[in-house]
């Protein structure tokens, strides 16, 4: 498969299931290891980083999981899975804005911000995918993998 994709547009991958698409997605975010070929984001084979050149990358390219109950923690609270992003990508939200910053995003995808202590059990696959969006928008990515 080859394609490339510029800023501004939208790239649907289409087949029979298991043709391989959610491979290719998991390729792009480099959750697996391509046994040939080569994933190019900003002239650079991301095929190639680990550590925190893989990190920077990531941090541009976010990933919505297709199954919203199996993608989301069940011990953590919706407020916790959200901010863990930022946790792991400080920059984009310091410590005292995190709380404030998660109740937007909730509000942003349509859910009401005040569910932030809940955990996932408590909602619908719809209300969990949702979450699974808000994540996936927190650190405000480049390309977004659904």
């Amino acid at each position: 498969i080859s394609f490339d994709l510029y800023q501004g547009e939208t790239l649907g991958i289409v087949g029979e299931s298991g043709c391989g698409k959610s491979t290719v997605a998991k390729l792009l975010m480099n959750l697996e290891r391509a046994t040939a070929g080569e994933v190019f984001y900003k002239g650079q084979d991301i095929t190639k980083l680990s550590g925190r050149a893989l990190k920077a990358v990531r941090r541009n390219i976010q990933m919505v999981f297709q199954d919203p109950y199996t993608s989301l923690n069940p011990r953590m609270t919706v407020g916790d899975i959200i901010g863990e992003t930022y946790e792991i990508h400080p920059e984009v939200a310091p410590k005292g804005d995190r709380r404030r910053k998660v109740q937007e995003l909730l509000d942003v995808v349509g859910l009401n911000p005040e569910y932030i202590n809940r955990y996932p059990h408590q909602f619908s696959g719809g209300q969990r995918q949702r979450f699974g969006i808000a994540r996936g928008l927190a650190l405000n990515p480049e390309i977004i993998i659904c």
